[in-house]
């Protein structure tokens, strides 16, 4: 590995949908990029329904997510018409927030005045109205949210598309620098910047307080065009969803465990799941149960990406939760941006890595310039 000739400009540790997309990014701006992952694409990005969803990811206090959320939203269209809209599934015909019983309602309607107060496009909905979008709901659903913003992809077609046109090393890094990385083999790769956008091993490998949670998720197989449109469900206060692909499976998910690096299906986990969503989409009970999957999510403690460069001249790209799917063109384009000392495509100050360390200004991280990269 250390002899690779010429040596790449920038090495990217972590072949998820974030590392990828980023190497994707950087070799379309002309900079050489290669990502080293044992297993890419095998993580997180695997396990998740790729929900687009900036609106009905939407929490009180998290304004800042929010706006990065939506920049990624619009800058989706352009990047699935790169990798071929069809090809990924990327379709845009909304999505749905339903609620189960007059509690749940009571959280949405919440939420509602968020998406009002901050001027975001959803309909409310009262129950006949929500049956009238996704005839599949049961009678007894109490009302909803309709975003015409939200929308969804395939991401195990994303990551298959992003395979076929970036390097990869199957390696994992036990130690990285600004521009060096030692593999698990003991060989050192030099190159001129590091990317980490390790997903939930990025704590282990640069002590950043980013933990993984664990989410179970389901593959069903039913007639194509069953479920309408992605169903997200508020049911006795816990969160549940359906997301339909274009073939006739429907993705339903997923859990939110702190369970540390465990990855094991259980039987709870499996019948949390199922009850949930049945309770929303009875109909859904008759079709087959196809796979079931666990992946590790990247949290952070304040629930926000870590994407800047850190005083260790290492450029982070993890942390992404929730929305690594959401949010991977916005990051491609904003690590490519740091990487050539350019202006990002969104304000970074509220997700600098910095932001961990009291003592420090996240605004003095400085973006480098490499030389002999065109900027």
């Amino acid at each position: 590995m250390s002899d690779l000739s010429p040596k790449p400009d920038v090495i990217i540790v972590g072949g998820g949908i974030i590392g990828l997309s980023a190497a994707w990014q950087l070799r379309r701006d002309g900079i050489e990029a290669v990502v080293l992952d044992p297993a890419p694409g095998t993580g997180a990005s695997h396990a998740a329904a790729g929900m687009l969803a900036p609106i009905h990811e939407a929490y009180w206090g998290e304004v800042h997510i929010l706006e990065l959320n939506l920049a990624a939203s619009h800058a989706w269209p352009e990047f699935a018409g790169e990798l071929g809209a069809d090809t990924v599934d990327y379709r845009r015909n909304g999505m749905l927030m339903a609620a189960h019983d007059t509690d749940d309602k009571a959280l949405l309607d919440n939420l509602g005045d968020l998406h009002e107060q901050e001027g975001l496009p959803v309909e409310r909905l009262r129950s006949r109205d929500c049956r009238a979008r996704e005839p599949l709901l049961t009678p007894g659903v109490r009302g909803g949210v309709y975003s015409p913003l939200d929308h969804q992809v395939n991401p195990r077609r994303v990551v298959a598309e992003l395979l076929n046109r970036v390097p990869t090393i199957p390696v994992s890094a036990t130690r990285v620098s600004h521009n060096r990385v030692v593999a698990d083999n003991g060989q050192t790769m030099a190159c001129q910047q590091v990317v980490v956008a390790a997903g939930a091993w990025t704590g282990r490998l640069l002590g950043v307080p980013i933990r993984p949670v664990k989410g179970q998720i389901l593959r069903l197989s039913g007639p194509e065009g069953l479920l309408a449109l992605p169903v997200r469900g508020v049911v006795r206060g816990s969160s549940v969803y359906a997301v339909p692909r274009s073939d006739g499976e429907i993705v339903v998910g997923a859990t939110q465990e702190e369970q540390g690096f465990d990855t094991r299906v259980t039987a709870g986990g499996v019948y949390e799941l199922l009850r949930d969503v049945l309770s929303l989409l009875p109909g859904l009970s008759e079709i087959d149960l196809v796979e079931t999957w666990a992946g590790l999510r990247p949290g952070a403690p304040d629930n926000a990406p870590v994407i800047g460069t850190g005083d260790d001249g290492i450029v982070y790209a993890t942390g992404h939760y929730r929305n690594g799917i959401l949010t991977a063109p916005i990051t491609a384009a904003a690590v490519s941006a740091l990487v050539q000392g350019h202006e990002p495509p969104v304000n970074l100050h509220p997700f600098s890595p910095s932001r961990f360390h009291p003592d420090c200004d996240p605004s003095s991280g400085a973006e480098q310039t490499l030389s002999g990269i065109p900027g």
